[in-house]
C-alpha cells in the first residue's frame, strides 16, 4: 500500500506487511523474477534487479530465495511466466487506486480484483482513468536531522525531500537514480530505513474518519490477493485519524 507520506501511514503499511511475511516474500520474489527476465541476472548491470534485491534483503528474505528467483527470471530454472498489468479504480471517499499486478493467470487476477472492489462497495475504472494521477519515482525513507537529510539528499541528486514527522523524511528521486542516491546518502552518514521504486500521486484526496476505515480495509483486502504486488493510492488521512484506525484494527 502506498499513499500519503506521513509516518503514521508508513507504519500502517509496514505493520500489515510484517503480519503477512510469507506472502510478502512471494511478492518480492515475483518482482525479482520480472526484473531479471527483463534486464538480466546481474545486479551490477541491472538497476531494476538491484533495487528489487535490496528491497528483498531489507525485508529479511533469505539469500537462497533471492538466488532462486533470479534464476527463474533468467530461465536457469523453470518458473511461471508472469504478466504485468495495472487495474484502476476508486475507493471510499473518492480515492484513486492504482493496483499493480504480476500474474500467471490474467482471468484469475481480473476476477479477484473485480470481486474485491465490489465487496467493498468500490468501483473499477477504465484503463487510464486514474493512472495519469501517478508517476513512477524512487522513494527513500531516511531518519535524521532535517539539515543533514536535506543536504545529503540534494547533494546526491534527489528531486525533493518531504517531512514525514517523528524525525523521518521521504526523499524523492528519479526511479533510475534511486540506488545511487541511497548509497550516497548512506555514505554521508544518513540512516536509510528503506528505498523503493513506487508510484507517487500528483494530488492527495482528504479522507474523513468515517471513510478511512472502509478504505484501508479495501486496500488491505487487495494487498492480500496473491496476484497483487502493490496498491498505490492518493489518500490523505490525518495522522490522528490514522492512529485511531490502526488502534481499532
Amino acid at each position: 500500500m502506498a499513499g500519503h507520506s506521513k509516518w503514521a501511514n508508513i507504519k500502517h503499511r509496514k505493520g500489515r506487511q510484517d503480519a503477512k511475511r510469507g506472502k510478502l516474500f512471494a511478492k518480492l520474489a515475483k518482482a525479482i523474477e520480472i526484473a531479471a527476465r527483463e534486464g538480466g541476472g546481474s545486479v551490477e548491470f541491472n538497476p531494476s534487479l538491484a533495487t528489487a534485491v535490496d528491497k528483498a534483503k531489507a525485508n529479511d528474505m533469505p539469500n537462497d530465495n533471492i538466488d532462486r528467483a533470479i534464476k527463474r527470471g533468467t530461465g536457469e530454472v523453470e518458473g511461471a511466466a508472469y504478466e504485468e498489468m495495472y487495474y484502476e479504480g476508486y475507493g471510499p471517499g473518492g480515492v484513486a487506486l492504482y493496483v499493480h499486478i504480476l500474474t500467471d493467470n490474467r482471468n484469475r487476477a481480473a476476477s479477484d480484483v473485480r470481486s474485491t472492489f465490489t465487496k467493498y462497495n468500490s468501483s473499477l475504472g477504465e484503463p487510464g482513468s486514474v493512472g495519469y494521477l501517478f508517476s513512477q519515482k524512487g522513494v527513500i525513507l531516511a531518519k535524521g536531522t532535517e539539515d543533514d537529510v536535506i543536504l545529503a539528499a540534494l547533494e546526491a541528486g534527489a528531486e525533493d525531500v518531504r517531512d514525514g514527522g517523528d524525525g523521518m523524511f521521504e526523499v524523492v528521486t528519479q526511479a533510475s537514480d534511486l540506488r545511487d542516491v541511497k548509497e550516497a546518502m548512506t555514505g554521508a552518514g544518513v540512516q536509510v530505513e528503506s528505498a523503493d521504486v513506487t508510484q507517487l500521486p500528483s494530488n492527495l484526496v482528504p479522507v474523513e474518519e468515517s471513510e478511512a476505515k472502509k478504505l484501508l480495509r479495501l486496500i488491505d483486502a487487495l494487498d492480500d490477493l496473491d496476484d497483487v504486488q502493490e496498491v498505490y493510492s492518493n489518500y490523505d488521512i490525518d495522522d490522528t485519524v490514522m492512529e485511531k484506525v490502526l488502534a481499532e484494527a
